[in-house]
């Protein structure tokens, strides 16, 4: 779904919304697991999906938890950013959220550190469901922060490679690359100049380029973000430095940043039918599993292709894992209604019918390993690649932190200076990076 994948547009605003939060919940237990969740009551769900057909689909998902819990009724609210259910939590009340769910992966450390949501641990537990082997490695590893289980999985998205298969062809390409090598040569075979422009480009490599974000790229690499103290631990893993070096040099062979910006400037909107993959204007793009249906209802003049996205050439044979992140739930720690509340998160997110019916409805990535299993998925036999990358073991995610993203946004900052040319040496710029990203989380402590 198009708006989980907004995260990274929205980075900076979210952590400040969050900022807030932490004020504003630290320390506050006004609720409590209290309440009996099998008598008669009301809980207030949020969420933040908007598009009517997705809507739908959550009422629809309600539907089935009602049906299933007659006494337990639910009072839906949708549209709802970080920001509003922020204000929500300081100002309390009956209106207030028990369940919210959220587009903001990256902010699990600052609702685990905060206590904006309870804890899960224990009531997963209770309820006998392990999550290390209900939910894919890395949606296990995102939905919590230092021990602290704040979050479960809600519908998930994977990252894959889409290709025109027709441009292929031309190119004499026989298949879709599987390594960053074997990748570097298809872009450059499938990039068509004119004059100082382009008329096709094999792929857009800037990290303005839609979904092409450093920690996209860096997921192939198996990066690890931080050392066992705690601290930013890019300026010291390789993966990091391979990664800046792969785009740079990809940026450099394709035409160079300026060339590349300009040609960017003046292609479409990445939520739109012009978008430049769907118009044939870039050979491959970098992205998750909902760009098949928008590039599909955007009518393209060639056969659209989906492979997993290339893996580090001494990485091969972990070829069909990908980047994964989603949307999230948690329970509210100032809710009365907690145990009511956790039926509801504990039915769609662990019942694998729910799951899939979700799933399903939106079009997005189950976010149960059963559910990725299930029989009852329909979807494009394309798709399955994104399930795949979901269930793989070796796909990865991005870690919380206690100030939420920002250290993604720091890095992310510093390859806009690199590829630019604004920065020329990385080892430094790595080392610089580090430091600030350890003086912010200490800040945020």
């Amino acid at each position: 779904m198009p708006g989980i994948s907004r995260k990274t547009a929205v980075a900076l605003a979210a952590s400040a919304s969050m900022a807030l939060l932490a004020t504003a919940c630290t320390g506050q237990s006004g609720g409590g697991g209290g309440d009996d969740a099998s008598k008669e009551q009301t809980i207030n769900f949020w969420h933040g999906w908007s598009a009517p057909n997705e809507v739908e689909a959550v009422k629809s998902l309600v539907a089935g938890f009602e049906k299933a819990h007659p006494n337990i009724h639910v009072n839906i609210v949708g549209s709802m950013t970080d920001d509003k259910i922020n204000q929500a939590l300081r100002a309390g009340g009956d209106k207030a959220p028990d369940v919210v769910s959220s587009f903001t992966t990256n902010n699990v450390g600052k609702f685990c550190s905060s206590g904006a949501f309870v804890d899960l641990n224990p009531l997963f537990k209770k309820a006998h469901i392990d999550p290390e082997t209900t939910f894919p490695k890395a949606m296990n590893e995102y939905t919590q922060f230092e021990g602290d289980r704040c979050t479960v999985p809600l519908l998930g998205d994977a990252y894959g490679l889409y290709y025109n298969k027709t441009a292929f062809e031309k190119a004499g390409i026989a298949s879709p690359p599987k390594t960053w090598s074997e990748f570097e040569k298809d872009a450059k075979k499938l990039t068509i100049t004119k004059g100082d422009s382009y008329s096709q480009l094999g792929f857009m490599p800037n990290y303005h380029g839609w979904e092409s974000t450093t920690e996209h790229y860096f997921g192939q690499f198996s990066p690890t973000y931080f050392d066992g103290d705690g601290k930013s631990n890019i300026a010291e893993d390789p993966a990091f430095t391979a990664g800046f070096t792969l785009q740079k040099k990809l940026v450099d062979e394709l035409g160079g940043f300026e060339k590349l910006e300009t040609y960017r400037s003046k292609l479409g909107d990445e939520w739109g039918p012009k978008h430049p993959f769907h118009t044939g204007q870039v050979a491959m793009q970098l992205d998750g599993e909902w760009r098949l249906g928008m590039a599909e209802e955007a009518g393209p003049g060639f056969e659209i292709g989906v492979a997993p996205l290339p893996v580090p050439d001494d990485r091969a044979d972990q070829y069909g894992k990908g980047y994964i992140t989603g949307t999230i739930a948690g329970i509210a720690s100032t809710s009365r209604k907690q145990n009511a509340a956790w039926e509801l998160v504990k039915y769609m997110t662990t019942d694998t019918d729910a799951v899939v019916g979700f799933a399903n409805d939106i079009h997005n990535v189950p976010s149960t390993l059963a559910a990725l299993k299930s029989p009852k998925l329909k979807y494009d036999p394309r798709f399955k690649t994104f399930l795949d990358i979901a269930s793989n073991p070796d796909s990865t995610t991005t870690p919380p932190s206690v100030n939420g993203g920002t250290y993604l946004v720091t890095i992310q900052q510093f390859g806009y200076d690199y590829e630019s040319g604004k920065a020329k040496d990385l080892k430094a710029g790595l080392e610089a990076t580090a430091k600030q990203i350890d003086t912010d989380i200490a800040q945020a402590k």
